[in-house]
């Protein structure tokens, strides 16, 4: 390979980038915004043209004489597949470029059935979504999947996650890429979840925090518009912090009063069955919630203020502007935020609270789904793939 070669892939990689927003702009524009040659930038343009990454679009209005043409990013280029693993369910989707989801399919599916069942049927799944959408293994850029354990994002293995018996160390891009033969990204599903919140309804805001409160709870960092992993991705892992209120209560970490173990689903619904009320599941105190109940209800209010004793301490260590509640429990709607707010609101520093807003998901239940595919779209788009791609074409 030659180095004008490689250097030309950089070229048309890098003035890609530049329409990844998708707002048309004209060859000149381009050239502006570049400080290249017009000519340089017709045969980088002409490049991606090929490549099916940009399509012309509406004609910009002329000064005078033949209109010049404009050109954005075609989303319909490639697809990417995007998966999301809970605890008990399992969503596959195909989304295109810009991350707009054109199908999925959902089933109740428990990841301590181990990888290859797991990803077995992620990996049939997609095949036939790619199939009914009349799209083949060949227009896939990438895969992007959530698990709900600590993931070491640089080699996609889970570390040590309590909930996924058999997933320890499992080699997850290599079992997939012999399946189907793409770049896979894998990373904790509540990382991806903020991604998806992100995308969805922030898109400008460099310092967020997605809260997912359902089996586990954590919490998803994008600071300075990057999402933050830690030194073993385990960074935001707030359901294992210590709530003085849960000083007694063991936790399946093998500690006690871990915020965890005092607000999640199944604790509320441990914590109301010993008042007598019939609730064995998350799913059960949301119902319960919906109906009415006065003691569901106080218990999630409770609770809500159990996560927001410790995202006081978030708030004052990343001074976020939007915390986002989501995860299976966000479906009882104010009750739970109320709590957060009335501790994070109360107990945080005025500075740090005065432009903060606490609110539901918007994404919901779309928010790891969406956040893969965010996952999957960076890769395959990001300068060293589209080089990579240009060089190989």
């Amino acid at each position: 390979m030659t180095t004008d070669a490689v250097q030309t892939g950089n070229g048309v990689s890098q003035l890609f980038q530049l329409l990844r927003d998708g707002v048309p702009r004209t060859r000149a524009e381009l050239a502006k915004s570049t400080g290249l040659a017009r000519s340089t930038v017709a045969v980088r343009v002409d490049e991606l043209m090929r490549m099916g990454l940009i399509t012309p679009v509406a004609e910009a209005a002329s000064t005078g004489g033949r209109p010049p043409s404009q050109f954005a990013i075609n989303p319909a280029a490639k697809v990417v597949v995007a998966a999301d693993v809970g605890a008990s369910h399992a969503t596959v989707a195909i989304s295109d470029l810009a991350g707009t989801v054109l199908a999925e399919k959902t089933t109740d599916l428990d990841v301590a059935l181990g990888p290859v069942p797991v990803l077995t049927w992620l990996v049939e799944g997609a095949l036939q979504l790619l199939a009914d959408s009349g799209r083949t293994s060949a227009d896939v850029a990438a895969m992007g999947i959530g698990v709900p354990g600590p993931v070491e994002h640089s080699t996609g293995q889970p570390v040590n996650p309590p909930i996924m018996p058999g997933w320890d160390r499992f080699d997850i891009p290599a079992w997939v890429y012999q399946h189907l033969p793409v770049p896979v990204l894998v990373d904790n599903d509540v990382n991806i979840s903020a991604l998806g919140e992100r995308a969805t309804a922030w898109p400008a805001v460099e310092h967020l925090l997605f809260v997912k409160v359902a089996t586990g709870i954590g919490t998803g960092i994008i600071s300075d518009s990057r999402l933050l992993r830690g030194a073993q991705g385990i960074a935001g892992d707030i359901g294992h912090v210590q709530v003085a209120r849960g000083a007694d209560i063991p936790c399946q970490c093998g500690n006690r009063g871990c915020l965890e173990a005092l607000a999640s689903g199944p604790a509320i619904a441990r914590a109301l069955r010993a008042q007598g009320i019939e609730a064995h599941t998350g799913s059960d105190v949301v119902d319960l919630v919906k109906r009415g109940n006065v003691d569901a209800i106080q218990a999630v209010r409770q609770a809500g203020r159990d996560i927001g004793e410790v995202l006081t301490t978030c708030v004052s260590v990343m001074n976020p502007s939007v915390i986002a509640v989501g995860g299976s429990m966000a479906r009882v709607g104010e009750h739970l935020i109320a709590g957060v707010r009335e501790v994070v609101y109360t107990r945080s520093t005025p500075l740090a609270t005065e432009y903060l807003s606490i609110v539901q998901s918007v994404a919901a239940q779309q928010a790891a789904v969406i956040g893969a595919s965010m996952l999957a779209i960076e890769h395959a788009l990001s300068p060293e793939s589209l080089t990579a791609a240009f060089l190989s074409a």
